[in-house]
Order: structure tokens, then sequence, then C-alpha cells
């Protein structure tokens, strides 16, 4: 593991805007990491993750193109937490496994390391500072409705089988505030990035 680069994990709620902030940095020339985006990739037709949750819930998980069906996925979860913890214990070895060999290709003097559900994890504690993405629970039921066209009921059930808003807080050595314009969010970043910088030296 390369840990001659400090790591900032970013984190948040659903909605809270961790994309955005993820980009914001990206453009600043910070080496951004992802855990969902190498999730996806593991997960791809003719990667061995595929069979292993195809052998664990059947082909009815998968698509007519033999893809992985997200919706049912999450749905098969959702309502199971055996199963829930069954992917888990599949995918996150795998997940953790990538990082790792990611950040031995990072050659700046920060990278920022995107975990949605850090709060939630115990893997990762190797980290030098966490930062997490807040908004009130209102403006993240809202979002979540519009962005995923779905009512109120499922936007509040998604939020409570997440770890809550204090709970996240809790573990923060930084907070960035995600409920106004896009520009005040981009000053936070930039201050932020002056901060991380500096902490590098």
């Amino acid at each position: 593991m390369n840990k001659g680069v400090f790591t900032v994990v970013l984190t948040g709620g659903i909605a809270s805007g961790k994309t955005a902030v993820s980009d914001g940095f990206r453009r600043l020339g910070v080496p951004v990491i992802d855990t969902d985006v190498i999730a996806r990739e593991l997960v791809e037709p003719g990667q061995p993750a595929l069979d292993r949750i195809t052998d664990v819930f059947g082909p009815a998980v998968l698509d007519s193109t033999g893809k992985l069906d997200r919706r049912k996925m999450r749905q098969a979860i959702f309502s199971s937490p055996e199963l829930k913890a069954r992917l888990e214990a599949l995918l996150h070895p795998l997940i953790a496994e990538e990082v790792l060999r990611r950040m031995d290709h990072v050659t700046a003097p920060y990278c920022l390391l995107v975990i949605p559900l850090y709060t939630e994890s115990r893997s990762y504690r190797w980290v030098d500072r966490v930062l997490v993405v807040d908004v009130g629970e209102e403006q993240q039921i809202e979002r979540v409705m519009s962005r995923d066209h779905i009512d109120r009921e499922q936007a509040e059930a998604i939020l409570n089988a997440q770890a809550s808003r204090q709970e996240r807080l809790a573990l923060a050595d930084d907070i960035i505030e995600n409920s106004g314009t896009l520009n005040e969010l981009e000053s936070k970043i930039d201050a932020l990035h002056k901060k991380y910088s500096s902490l590098v030296g």
C-alpha cells in the first residue's frame, strides 16, 4: 500500500452531493479513487465477481444482455439483510484490493478516496482524514425523489437503511455543508484543497 500518499475519505449520505464534490477536487488535479466506480467495474460481464454473484443470487439478477440488473439486485438485498451481507462479503475484499492497487500508482501529494458507506464499513480506518458532505435530511429526501423518480416513502426507507447523519458527522475531520449554490460549493472545495495541500507540505 502506498501510504506515502495522504488519503482523504469522502463520504456522505445519499443525494448529499458526493459526486459534485469529487468532481470539484478532480478538476483541481486531485486523483480520485471511487469505490462505487470500482464496484461497477468488478461486476461487468466477464469479470469473476459477476459469476460469483450469479452463483449466489441466481440468473434472475441478470438482464437480457447478461449484465447485472442493478434494480433487481437492489430489491433483492433491500428486502434481505442476509443477502446484503453475502453480497458485501463477496465484493468488499475485491474492492479493497483494487483500491490499494490504484493507490500504488498515485504520484500526487494526496488523493481522495470516495466511500459512500464509510460510516457503515469497518474497513479503511487507516485513512488520514474523513471529509463528510452534509445536507439536511429533508433536502436529501427531496433530491432522491427527484433524481430516482420515487415516492417519499421509498426515499425515507433508503435514508433509514443508511447510517444516520449524526453517525457520519461524528467521524468527520472536515465537513462540507452542501445546501447552497454550486459556486458556494466550489469555494469550499478550493479552501479544503489548500488545507490538504498545506497538511502534506
